[in-house]
C-alpha cells in the first residue's frame, strides 16, 4: 500500500515547492531565498518563478546554492491558456530542465490561441518535471477546468501565501472531486512565497529519501513517497482489519476522510498513536489522513486508495 515509504530507509526532508524570487515578481535574490529557507531549517526548495514572457521565461539556476545540508530543486510556475472564468492557468513544475520551450506567454493575461495548459502541463511531465496544479481556490478554478489537467502529479491543497494574502489558500475540494472521478492524485502544501508579506515557512512537503539529491527528491515527489504539513509531523500509518493505526506528533485531532461525507474522527489530548476504525469509509476507494494539533495545525496524508494500487 502507499503508505510503505514511512517504514523503508531514509529519511525525511523538509521542503517548499512553490517559491519566487527576483527572477520573476518575489523581492528576494535567489541566494538570499534559499539562505533564508536554510536558515530555517529547510532541507531543500524549489524556486519556481513566473514562466512568462515579462521575465524572459525564466527557469531560475540555484545550483550554486546547494550545499552539504541543503539541495535546491529547478522548476518554474507555468501559466498558459484560459481558465473557465477567463483567468490565466497556474501550474508549477518542479525538476524542469533549463531549455524547456516556453508557451507564448508574453504577461500574466490570457493570450487567445495559445497552448494549453493540458499540452504544457504534459510536455512537463514528459520532459521528467513533477506537476502539480496551483493554488485552485485562489485562482477560482472549477471541476472542468481540473479535470482537463491529466498529467498533474498532485493538487496544491494548501498555499500558505494565499492563506495569509486572501484568505483562499485550499484546494481539497478540487482534490477530492478528482479523486472521486477515479484520478490518482496526491496532494502538497506549499508556501508560494514572494517576501513581500509574511508568506513564508507557512506549508511543506516532507519526503522520505535516501539522499538529500535532486534526483532522490523527484523520485520520491513522483512516487508520493511523502506527507504535507504546516507543522505537525505523521511517522507512520498502518492498516489492519476494518481500521488504520496513526503514529503522530502530539494531536488533539485525527480525521481519516473518504468519498462523501463520513469520516472517522477522534479527539483527545497530546495523541501519538491511535487507531481508527474504517467501518464508516468501508465502501470509499481511497482515504486520506489529517492530524491537527492543539493550535489547530495540520498534516495531510497523500490520498490512500484501498485496493492497493498505486
Amino acid at each position: 500500500m502507499q503508505t510503505s515509504f514511512f517504514t523503508t530507509p531514509g529519511r525525511f526532508l523538509r521542503g517548499n515547492l512553490h517559491t519566487h524570487s527576483t527572477g520573476s515578481d518575489g523581492i528576494l535574490s535567489p541566494q538570499e531565498v534559499c539562505r533564508r529557507y536554510q536558515a530555517q531549517g529547510y532541507d531543500f526548495i524549489a524556486l519556481t518563478d513566473h514562466f512568462v514572457g515579462l521575465f524572459d521565461y525564466p527557469i531560475t539556476d540555484t545550483t550554486e546554492c546547494r550545499n552539504a545540508d541543503f539541495t535546491t530543486l529547478i522548476g518554474a510556475e507555468m501559466h498558459t491558456g484560459t481558465m473557465e472564468n477567463g483567468n490565466l492557468w497556474h501550474l508549477l513544475s518542479i525538476g524542469l530542465p533549463a531549455d524547456f520551450t516556453p508557451p507564448h506567454a508574453p504577461h500574466f493575461q490570457s493570450v487567445a490561441g495559445s497552448e494549453s495548459a493540458a499540452s504544457i502541463a504534459q510536455r512537463a511531465r514528459d520532459a521528467g518535471a513533477f506537476v502539480a496544479i496551483a493554488h485552485p481556490h485562489w485562482s477560482g478554478m472549477s471541476e472542468a477546468d481540473a479535470r482537463s489537467i491529466t498529467a498533474a502529479h498532485a493538487v496544491e491543497a494548501y498555499n500558505y501565501g494565499c492563506v495569509v494574502d486572501n484568505d483562499r489558500g485550499e484546494g481539497f475540494l478540487i482534490l477530492e472531486h478528482l479523486l472521486n472521478q477515479g484520478r490518482r492524485l496526491n496532494l502538497i502544501a506549499a508556501d508560494d512565497a514572494h517576501f513581500n508579506t509574511p508568506d513564508h515557512f507557512g506549508g511543506w512537503v516532507m519526503v522520505k529519501a535516501e539522499e538529500n539529491t535532486p534526483e532522490a527528491l523527484l523520485t520520491s515527489l513522483k512516487a508520493g513517497a511523502y506527507y504535507s504539513s504546516t507543522g505537525p509531523e505523521i511517522h507512520d500509518i498502518r492498516f489492519i482489519e476494518g481500521g488504520v493505526d496513526v503514529d503522530c506528533s502530539a494531536a488533539a485531532t485525527i480525521v481519516i476522510q473518504g468519498k462523501g461525507t463520513s469520516t472517522a474522527t477522534l479527539h483527545g489530548h497530546e495523541m501519538t498513536g491511535e487507531t481508527l476504525s474504517l467501518s464508516r469509509l468501508k465502501d470509499s476507494p481511497w482515504v486520506r489522513v489529517t492530524v491537527i494539533d492543539e493550535n489547530g495545525k495540520r498534516a495531510w496524508s497523500n490520498p490512500i486508495w484501498l485496493d492497493g494500487g498505486a
